[in-house]
Parts: C-alpha cells; structure tokens; sequence
C-alpha cells in the first residue's frame, strides 16, 4: 500500500506527532513508515526506531533523503512528508479516495497548507499558499506529496538537491497532473516565529525567484539557511 518516507535532521522535537499520525498501527493504509536521517545529534533516530520506522541514515541534504528513503521504500504507493508536519484527521481517507479514482497513476496529490498558529499573519500565508498551488501549482514539501511508485519512478523521482528538490518534482509532475486535498496538512510555525512572518516570506519569495532564473540550488541554500 504507501510507504510513508519522512527526511529528518535534529527533529525530535516534531517528530513523535508526525509518526503518530501515520501509525502503522493504527492506518490500515499504510505499509511502512521510512526515516531518511541526515546525521540528528538528537533522540531523532532513536524515536524512529522505537515508532518500529525503518531508519536509513546518509549525508544531510533534504533532496537526497527523500530519494534514500524513496530507494528503500517497497509500497505501491510513496507518501512525503516532512518531518514538522503533521497530517489531519481524516487524511487517509482522502488517501484512499484518491488512490482508489486515480486508475492510471499518472497523477499526484498534495495536502491543505496550514500552520499550527492562530495569528491573523497565518492565516494570510496560508491563503497565499493556496493561490500559489491553484494559479500555479507549486506546492511545497510541507504540504506532503502521494503519488504512485511508478509515477515516481517514470518522473526521475527526487534529484539530490540541498534546496528546491519539492519545486523541483512538482514541476516535472505539471499542474494539470497534481490534486488538491481538502484535509490539512499542519506544519510548525516556529521559523515563521523565530524569524519574523515578513522576513521569512520575503526569504522563501527570493529563494524561489533565484531558483527560477537559474541560481544554482546550492548557492541558494546558503541564502535560506
């Protein structure tokens, strides 16, 4: 069924309520739960292995993660997610459905952006988001992305790219190619909180900008990070 592939790096603090949500134990969908590790110094493999995940460990670098975890995965179905997000009730339904109408495969399917924050500015970055995906379609990896093992594989899958690597996939996935789900994906405001709303966007804007004129994407990592 899906193979759930998380990328993680010191992310114990988010991680235990992201696996809980994908439970093996308790979603009958899901096949396996796969942590591409990146070198934590944190507990973040050790809770990895005690959720029963199958941990794969490499250097850092999200682009390369996804792909590690996607090379071990066996499902016929991948699912992404980040490791600070946390998928909400009644997401695998919504998985079910659209794997049960999506008859030839050839076509992916992101979560709702939202942001466990309750601030005015939230709201305004997750309506900023939706516009994003519906008018161009350019989810990015917080939002998860399910799509079907050979889809994956017919794409190239992930390219090991410090930074873009979720622009990067969608792209070659097409809007006309990618769906929508009404069931939220929440992920943790805190560098939203730590950095300042109108910074961190106006950083993320000028990422994504630079990437599209064709900045190297790891000149732009030293930007974001």
């Amino acid at each position: 069924m899906i193979s759930v592939v998380i990328p993680t790096l010191n992310a114990a603090a988010g991680l235990p309520s992201t696996l809980d949500q994908v439970s093996i134990e308790k979603r009958s969908l899901v096949h396996e739960i796969i942590v591409s590790d990146g070198g934590s110094r944190d507990t973040t493999r050790e809770i990895a292995a005690m959720a029963d995940c199958t941990v794969v460990q490499g250097p850092p670098g999200r682009g390369q993660q996804l792909r590690a975890g996607a090379l071990q995965a066996n499902g016929d179905w991948l699912l992404f997610l980040h490791a600070d997000t946390r998928l909400g009730v009644g997401w695998e339904d919504a998985a079910h459905d659209f794997v049960r109408r999506t008859s030839d495969r050839h076509r992916a399917a992101v979560f709702t952006f939202k942001l466990d924050d309750r601030t005015h500015a939230a709201r305004v970055i997750e309506l900023a988001v939706a516009a994003r995906v519906k008018l161009f379609g350019l989810p990015y990896g917080d939002q998860g992305l399910l799509l079907s093992r050979a889809f994956y594989d017919e794409l190239g899958g992930f390219k090991p790219m410090p930074l873009m690597e979720d622009v990067d996939l969608v792209r070659r996935i097409g809007r006309a190619r990618l769906e929508s789900l009404s069931v939220p994906a929440v992920t943790s405001a805190e560098r939203y909180r730590r950095n300042g709303y109108v910074r961190r966007v106006l950083r993320n804007a000028a990422c994504l900008c630079l990437y599209f004129i064709g900045v190297p994407p790891r000149s732009i990592a030293k930007l974001y990070e």
